[in-house]
Protein backbone atom coordinates (compact mmCIF):
# COMPACT_ATOMS: atom_id res chain seq x y z
CA UNK A 1 0.00 0.00 0.00
CA UNK A 2 1.46 3.56 -1.48
CA UNK A 3 1.35 6.05 1.29
CA UNK A 4 1.92 10.32 1.31
CA UNK A 5 1.91 12.54 3.69
CA UNK A 6 1.90 16.40 2.84
CA UNK A 7 0.54 19.82 3.89
CA UNK A 8 -1.54 19.75 0.40
CA UNK A 9 -3.68 17.31 -1.38
CA UNK A 10 -7.20 16.48 -2.73
CA UNK A 11 -10.20 15.85 -0.46
CA UNK A 12 -12.59 13.32 -1.53
CA UNK A 13 -14.04 12.43 2.01
CA UNK A 14 -16.63 14.42 3.82
CA UNK A 15 -17.29 14.35 7.74
CA UNK A 16 -21.00 15.60 8.40
CA UNK A 17 -22.08 16.28 12.22
CA UNK A 18 -25.42 15.99 13.50
CA UNK A 19 -25.63 17.26 16.60
CA UNK A 20 -28.64 15.84 18.14
CA UNK A 21 -28.97 13.29 20.94
CA UNK A 22 -32.20 11.97 23.07
CA UNK A 23 -29.71 12.86 26.02
CA UNK A 24 -25.99 13.70 26.96
CA UNK A 25 -24.57 10.68 27.83
CA UNK A 26 -22.07 10.63 30.52
CA UNK A 27 -19.23 10.03 28.76
CA UNK A 28 -19.93 12.51 26.16
CA UNK A 29 -17.66 15.57 25.41
CA UNK A 30 -18.85 16.08 22.00
CA UNK A 31 -20.35 19.24 20.56
CA UNK A 32 -24.25 18.17 20.69
CA UNK A 33 -28.10 19.38 21.34
CA UNK A 34 -30.20 17.63 23.17
CA UNK A 35 -33.58 17.20 22.06
CA UNK A 36 -35.19 14.91 24.42
CA UNK A 37 -37.49 11.20 24.15
CA UNK A 38 -40.03 12.98 22.44
CA UNK A 39 -38.44 14.96 19.00
CA UNK A 40 -36.52 13.77 16.31
CA UNK A 41 -36.15 15.59 12.13
CA UNK A 42 -39.72 15.08 11.19
CA UNK A 43 -41.15 16.61 14.68
CA UNK A 44 -38.23 19.08 15.02
CA UNK A 45 -37.94 22.72 14.14
CA UNK A 46 -34.70 22.84 15.63
CA UNK A 47 -33.25 19.80 13.33
CA UNK A 48 -35.29 20.99 10.36
CA UNK A 49 -33.49 24.62 10.31
CA UNK A 50 -29.99 22.97 11.11
CA UNK A 51 -30.29 20.43 8.15
CA UNK A 52 -30.60 24.13 5.83
CA UNK A 53 -27.76 25.42 7.30
CA UNK A 54 -25.35 22.49 7.01
CA UNK A 55 -26.65 22.21 3.39
CA UNK A 56 -26.21 25.86 3.21
CA UNK A 57 -22.94 25.43 4.22
CA UNK A 58 -22.03 22.21 1.83
CA UNK A 59 -22.89 24.65 -1.03
CA UNK A 60 -20.57 27.39 -0.36
CA UNK A 61 -17.71 25.15 0.18
CA UNK A 62 -15.05 24.98 -2.80
CA UNK A 63 -15.24 22.03 -4.34
CA UNK A 64 -12.11 20.14 -6.15
CA UNK A 65 -12.45 17.97 -8.91
CA UNK A 66 -13.11 14.29 -7.53
CA UNK A 67 -16.13 13.35 -6.39
CA UNK A 68 -16.63 11.64 -2.86
CA UNK A 69 -15.12 8.63 -2.41
CA UNK A 70 -16.29 8.68 1.79
CA UNK A 71 -19.06 10.23 3.53
CA UNK A 72 -19.30 9.55 7.27
CA UNK A 73 -22.26 11.40 9.30
CA UNK A 74 -21.76 11.08 12.97
CA UNK A 75 -22.89 12.87 15.99
CA UNK A 76 -24.37 13.28 18.07
CA UNK A 77 -27.38 10.67 16.74
CA UNK A 78 -27.68 10.59 12.97
CA UNK A 79 -30.21 8.46 12.94
CA UNK A 80 -32.58 11.14 14.79
CA UNK A 81 -32.92 12.65 11.46
CA UNK A 82 -36.09 12.09 9.11
CA UNK A 83 -35.49 9.99 5.86
CA UNK A 84 -36.09 12.96 3.63
CA UNK A 85 -33.56 15.36 5.73
CA UNK A 86 -30.82 12.87 5.21
CA UNK A 87 -31.77 12.38 1.11
CA UNK A 88 -31.22 15.72 1.29
CA UNK A 89 -28.14 16.48 2.78
CA UNK A 90 -26.76 13.77 0.37
CA UNK A 91 -28.34 15.18 -2.77
CA UNK A 92 -25.96 18.17 -2.00
CA UNK A 93 -23.48 16.42 -1.39
CA UNK A 94 -23.94 14.89 -4.73
CA UNK A 95 -24.78 17.86 -6.53
CA UNK A 96 -21.55 20.25 -5.38
CA UNK A 97 -19.08 17.54 -5.15
CA UNK A 98 -20.23 14.40 -6.83
CA UNK A 99 -20.01 11.22 -5.34
CA UNK A 100 -18.26 8.11 -6.52
CA UNK A 101 -19.52 4.91 -7.77
CA UNK A 102 -19.43 2.49 -4.87
CA UNK A 103 -18.98 5.11 -2.49
CA UNK A 104 -18.54 4.41 1.27
CA UNK A 105 -21.45 6.65 3.10
CA UNK A 106 -21.67 5.20 6.89
CA UNK A 107 -24.10 6.27 9.37
CA UNK A 108 -23.80 6.25 13.27
CA UNK A 109 -27.16 4.89 14.89
CA UNK A 110 -28.46 4.12 18.14
CA UNK A 111 -30.11 1.77 19.38
CA UNK A 112 -34.05 3.17 19.73
CA UNK A 113 -33.94 5.76 17.54
CA UNK A 114 -35.14 4.49 14.11
CA UNK A 115 -37.59 1.86 12.96
CA UNK A 116 -37.50 0.36 9.45
CA UNK A 117 -39.07 2.80 7.56
CA UNK A 118 -35.88 4.86 8.41
CA UNK A 119 -33.52 2.56 8.00
CA UNK A 120 -34.97 1.36 4.71
CA UNK A 121 -34.69 5.26 3.59
CA UNK A 122 -31.43 5.56 5.16
CA UNK A 123 -30.42 2.49 2.55
CA UNK A 124 -32.28 4.33 -0.26
CA UNK A 125 -30.50 7.77 0.27
CA UNK A 126 -27.60 5.70 -0.21
CA UNK A 127 -26.11 4.17 3.35
CA UNK A 128 -23.97 1.12 3.16
CA UNK A 129 -22.46 1.33 5.86
CA UNK A 130 -24.05 1.92 9.39
CA UNK A 131 -22.11 2.18 12.97
CA UNK A 132 -24.73 0.76 16.32
CA UNK A 133 -23.62 2.49 19.29
CA UNK A 134 -24.43 -0.55 21.70
CA UNK A 135 -21.35 0.39 23.90
CA UNK A 136 -22.45 -2.41 26.57
CA UNK A 137 -24.97 -5.28 27.02
CA UNK A 138 -25.99 -4.72 30.62
CA UNK A 139 -28.83 -2.61 31.47
CA UNK A 140 -27.47 -1.37 34.87
CA UNK A 141 -24.53 -0.13 32.70
CA UNK A 142 -26.22 1.30 29.99
CA UNK A 143 -28.20 3.16 32.64
CA UNK A 144 -24.92 4.27 34.67
CA UNK A 145 -23.52 5.34 30.99
CA UNK A 146 -26.50 7.76 30.61
CA UNK A 147 -27.43 5.97 27.44
CA UNK A 148 -31.70 6.45 26.48
CA UNK A 149 -31.45 2.85 24.97
CA UNK A 150 -32.06 -0.79 26.38
CA UNK A 151 -31.02 -4.15 26.29
CA UNK A 152 -33.98 -5.45 24.20
CA UNK A 153 -33.50 -1.83 22.12
CA UNK A 154 -30.06 -3.23 20.77
CA UNK A 155 -31.08 -6.83 19.77
CA UNK A 156 -34.32 -4.96 17.98
CA UNK A 157 -31.88 -2.23 16.26
CA UNK A 158 -29.53 -5.34 14.87
CA UNK A 159 -32.77 -7.16 13.45
CA UNK A 160 -33.69 -4.47 11.57
CA UNK A 161 -29.98 -3.80 9.92
CA UNK A 162 -29.88 -7.33 8.73
CA UNK A 163 -33.60 -7.18 7.46
CA UNK A 164 -32.87 -4.31 5.56
CA UNK A 165 -28.98 -5.83 4.29
CA UNK A 166 -27.05 -3.10 5.21
CA UNK A 167 -23.73 -3.96 3.53
CA UNK A 168 -21.39 -3.01 6.23
CA UNK A 169 -22.53 -3.08 9.88
CA UNK A 170 -20.08 -2.22 13.08
CA UNK A 171 -20.63 -2.47 15.97
CA UNK A 172 -19.18 0.10 18.86
CA UNK A 173 -18.25 -1.04 22.64
CA UNK A 174 -16.82 0.58 25.66
CA UNK A 175 -14.67 -0.97 28.17
CA UNK A 176 -13.28 0.61 31.19
CA UNK A 177 -17.55 1.59 32.45
CA UNK A 178 -17.62 2.75 36.26
CA UNK A 179 -18.16 -1.02 38.01
CA UNK A 180 -17.82 -2.86 35.00
CA UNK A 181 -16.48 -6.09 35.55
CA UNK A 182 -14.40 -8.88 33.94
CA UNK A 183 -17.24 -10.91 33.50
CA UNK A 184 -19.70 -8.00 32.32
CA UNK A 185 -16.82 -7.46 29.51
CA UNK A 186 -17.11 -10.71 28.74
CA UNK A 187 -20.46 -11.22 28.12
CA UNK A 188 -20.78 -8.01 25.85
CA UNK A 189 -17.74 -8.98 23.54
CA UNK A 190 -19.80 -12.63 23.25
CA UNK A 191 -22.70 -11.35 22.48
CA UNK A 192 -20.84 -8.56 20.38
CA UNK A 193 -19.49 -11.41 18.02
CA UNK A 194 -22.96 -13.28 18.35
CA UNK A 195 -24.29 -10.53 16.37
CA UNK A 196 -22.28 -11.14 13.17
CA UNK A 197 -20.94 -7.41 12.65
CA UNK A 198 -18.27 -6.99 9.83
CA UNK A 199 -16.68 -4.34 11.94
CA UNK A 200 -16.09 -3.71 15.98
CA UNK A 201 -15.01 -0.93 17.75
CA UNK A 202 -13.74 -1.14 21.14
CA UNK A 203 -12.70 2.16 23.21
CA UNK A 204 -11.68 2.50 26.07
CA UNK A 205 -13.12 5.08 28.77
CA UNK A 206 -12.07 8.50 29.03
CA UNK A 207 -12.84 10.60 31.73
CA UNK A 208 -13.17 14.14 30.01
CA UNK A 209 -13.17 17.34 31.60
CA UNK A 210 -16.51 18.85 31.57
CA UNK A 211 -18.58 16.06 31.44
CA UNK A 212 -20.85 13.98 34.28
CA UNK A 213 -18.38 11.64 34.70
CA UNK A 214 -15.47 14.42 34.68
CA UNK A 215 -17.73 15.57 37.59
CA UNK A 216 -18.17 12.42 39.00
CA UNK A 217 -14.63 10.93 39.28
CA UNK A 218 -11.31 11.67 38.90
CA UNK A 219 -9.05 8.93 36.75
CA UNK A 220 -8.14 6.28 38.94
CA UNK A 221 -11.12 6.55 41.33
CA UNK A 222 -13.74 3.75 42.64
CA UNK A 223 -15.62 2.27 40.99
CA UNK A 224 -13.62 3.00 37.98
CA UNK A 225 -11.59 -0.33 36.86
CA UNK A 226 -7.86 -0.42 38.10
CA UNK A 227 -5.41 0.23 35.28
CA UNK A 228 -4.91 -3.42 35.54
CA UNK A 229 -8.49 -4.44 34.71
CA UNK A 230 -8.48 -1.92 32.24
CA UNK A 231 -5.36 -3.62 30.27
CA UNK A 232 -7.14 -7.09 31.35
CA UNK A 233 -9.95 -6.36 29.36
CA UNK A 234 -8.51 -4.79 26.18
CA UNK A 235 -6.03 -8.32 26.05
CA UNK A 236 -9.63 -10.22 26.70
CA UNK A 237 -11.18 -7.96 23.33
CA UNK A 238 -8.05 -8.84 21.20
CA UNK A 239 -8.09 -12.46 22.13
CA UNK A 240 -11.76 -12.53 21.74
CA UNK A 241 -11.98 -11.06 18.63
CA UNK A 242 -8.92 -11.89 16.89
CA UNK A 243 -10.52 -15.57 17.98
CA UNK A 244 -13.65 -15.09 16.11
CA UNK A 245 -11.67 -14.07 12.87
CA UNK A 246 -11.71 -9.92 12.98
CA UNK A 247 -8.41 -8.37 11.83
CA UNK A 248 -7.12 -6.12 14.87
CA UNK A 249 -6.17 -3.68 12.12
CA UNK A 250 -6.08 -0.24 13.94
CA UNK A 251 -5.39 0.27 18.04
CA UNK A 252 -9.07 0.46 18.89
CA UNK A 253 -10.74 -1.16 15.44
CA UNK A 254 -11.41 -4.56 14.50
CA UNK A 255 -12.88 -6.41 11.03
CA UNK A 256 -13.50 -8.73 8.94
CA UNK A 257 -11.07 -9.55 6.20
CA UNK A 258 -12.20 -6.77 3.58
CA UNK A 259 -14.26 -4.65 5.84
CA UNK A 260 -12.30 -1.80 7.39
CA UNK A 261 -13.89 1.52 7.76
CA UNK A 262 -12.37 3.02 4.59
CA UNK A 263 -13.32 6.62 5.95
CA UNK A 264 -11.46 6.09 9.31
CA UNK A 265 -8.27 5.15 7.51
CA UNK A 266 -8.33 8.77 5.75
CA UNK A 267 -7.68 10.06 9.42
CA UNK A 268 -5.27 7.41 10.24
CA UNK A 269 -3.35 7.49 6.81
CA UNK A 270 -3.55 11.50 7.70
CA UNK A 271 -5.26 12.75 3.76
CA UNK A 272 -7.69 15.79 3.18
CA UNK A 273 -11.11 15.43 3.91
CA UNK A 274 -14.12 17.99 4.33
CA UNK A 275 -15.84 18.76 7.28
CA UNK A 276 -19.35 20.39 7.81
CA UNK A 277 -21.31 20.93 10.37
CA UNK A 278 -21.48 22.32 14.05
CA UNK A 279 -17.82 21.63 15.91
CA UNK A 280 -17.15 19.45 12.55
CA UNK A 281 -13.04 19.55 11.92
CA UNK A 282 -11.24 19.65 8.01
CA UNK A 283 -8.60 18.97 7.15
CA UNK A 284 -8.09 20.84 3.77
CA UNK A 285 -5.00 22.87 1.44
CA UNK A 286 -2.89 21.70 4.26
CA UNK A 287 -5.41 23.75 6.75
CA UNK A 288 -6.22 21.99 9.75
CA UNK A 289 -10.16 23.88 10.72
CA UNK A 290 -12.71 23.23 13.33
CA UNK A 291 -16.27 24.87 13.05
CA UNK A 292 -17.92 26.65 16.05
CA UNK A 293 -18.81 24.12 18.58
CA UNK A 294 -21.97 26.03 19.70
CA UNK A 295 -25.43 26.31 17.46
CA UNK A 296 -25.67 30.40 17.32
CA UNK A 297 -22.04 30.85 16.39
CA UNK A 298 -22.20 27.57 13.70
CA UNK A 299 -24.99 29.93 12.25
CA UNK A 300 -23.32 33.24 11.88
CA UNK A 301 -20.25 31.85 11.02
CA UNK A 302 -22.26 29.72 7.87
CA UNK A 303 -24.01 33.03 7.54
CA UNK A 304 -20.92 34.79 7.47
CA UNK A 305 -19.57 32.83 4.04
CA UNK A 306 -17.94 29.85 5.75
CA UNK A 307 -14.45 31.52 5.95
CA UNK A 308 -11.67 28.85 7.13
CA UNK A 309 -9.30 31.55 8.50
CA UNK A 310 -6.42 29.58 9.73
CA UNK A 311 -2.56 28.95 8.29
CA UNK A 312 -1.24 25.85 7.09
CA UNK A 313 0.19 23.61 9.35
CA UNK A 314 3.63 23.60 9.74
CA UNK A 315 5.86 20.35 8.12
CA UNK A 316 7.11 19.87 12.25
CA UNK A 317 3.14 19.06 13.36
CA UNK A 318 2.58 17.02 10.16
CA UNK A 319 5.08 15.02 10.84
CA UNK A 320 3.95 14.69 14.23
CA UNK A 321 0.20 14.24 13.23
CA UNK A 322 1.48 11.94 11.06
CA UNK A 323 3.19 9.33 13.33
CA UNK A 324 0.47 9.86 15.75
CA UNK A 325 -2.10 8.67 13.52
CA UNK A 326 -0.47 6.08 11.34
CA UNK A 327 1.05 4.40 14.53
CA UNK A 328 -3.08 3.66 15.42
CA UNK A 329 -2.79 1.21 12.20
CA UNK A 330 -1.30 -2.22 12.47
CA UNK A 331 0.22 -1.96 9.48
CA UNK A 332 1.83 0.89 10.63
CA UNK A 333 4.13 3.60 8.82
CA UNK A 334 5.76 3.33 5.83
CA UNK A 335 9.46 4.49 5.75
CA UNK A 336 9.80 5.26 2.24
CA UNK A 337 7.10 7.49 2.48
CA UNK A 338 8.26 9.39 5.54
CA UNK A 339 12.18 10.00 3.73
CA UNK A 340 9.92 10.93 0.89
CA UNK A 341 7.65 13.35 2.42
CA UNK A 342 10.32 14.73 5.66
CA UNK A 343 13.33 13.53 4.40
CA UNK A 344 15.70 10.68 5.58
CA UNK A 345 17.26 12.47 8.28
CA UNK A 346 14.09 12.92 9.75
CA UNK A 347 13.47 9.59 9.65
CA UNK A 348 16.36 8.43 11.40
CA UNK A 349 15.78 10.84 14.18
CA UNK A 350 12.39 9.29 14.80
CA UNK A 351 13.66 5.57 15.01
CA UNK A 352 16.70 6.90 17.69
CA UNK A 353 13.79 8.39 19.69
CA UNK A 354 12.40 5.14 19.67
CA UNK A 355 14.80 2.68 20.43
CA UNK A 356 13.90 2.20 23.69
CA UNK A 357 10.96 0.81 22.73
CA UNK A 358 12.83 -1.41 19.69
CA UNK A 359 14.50 -3.06 22.73
CA UNK A 360 11.33 -3.35 24.84
CA UNK A 361 9.41 -5.16 22.00
CA UNK A 362 6.68 -2.33 22.20
CA UNK A 363 7.99 -1.72 18.06
CA UNK A 364 9.59 -2.69 15.21
CA UNK A 365 10.35 -1.97 11.67
CA UNK A 366 9.37 -4.72 9.42
CA UNK A 367 9.11 -4.99 5.67
CA UNK A 368 10.20 -1.42 5.52
CA UNK A 369 7.44 -0.51 8.02
CA UNK A 370 7.28 1.22 11.40
CA UNK A 371 5.07 -0.26 13.78
CA UNK A 372 3.55 -0.74 16.99
CA UNK A 373 3.38 -4.74 17.93
CA UNK A 374 -0.03 -6.05 18.97
CA UNK A 375 -0.79 -6.03 22.09
CA UNK A 376 2.20 -4.75 24.20
CA UNK A 377 2.79 -2.07 21.72
CA UNK A 378 -0.79 -1.03 21.31
CA UNK A 379 -1.29 -0.85 25.06
CA UNK A 380 1.02 1.64 25.66
CA UNK A 381 0.61 3.92 22.28
CA UNK A 382 0.40 6.75 24.50
CA UNK A 383 3.87 6.40 26.33
CA UNK A 384 5.61 6.14 23.22
CA UNK A 385 3.68 9.04 21.47
CA UNK A 386 4.54 11.00 24.42
CA UNK A 387 8.05 10.47 23.85
CA UNK A 388 8.00 11.05 20.59
CA UNK A 389 6.36 14.63 20.52
CA UNK A 390 8.78 15.50 23.61
CA UNK A 391 11.91 14.67 21.50
CA UNK A 392 10.85 16.29 18.15
CA UNK A 393 8.09 18.71 19.05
Amino acid sequence: MSQKFSVSGIASSAYVHIPFCRRRCFYCDFPVSVVGDRLRGETSGTISQYVEVLCQEIAITPAFDQPLKTIFFGGGTPSLLSTEQLQRIVGELEKHFGIASGAEISMEIDPGTFDLAHIVGYRSAGVNRVSLGVQAFQKELLQRAGRSHSVEDIFAAVELIHQVEIPEFSLDLISGLPHQSLDQWQDSLTKAVELIPTHISIYDLTIEPGTAFGRYYKPGDTPLPTDEATVKMYQMAQQALTGAGYEHYEISNYAQPKHQCQHNRVYWENRPYYGFGMGAASYVDGKRFTRPRKTREYYQWVQAGGVIDCDVTPPKEVLLETLMLGLRLAEGLSLAALAEAFGEEKVEEVCRCLQGYFDKGWVEVTEGRLRLIDPQGFLFSNVVLAELFEKLG
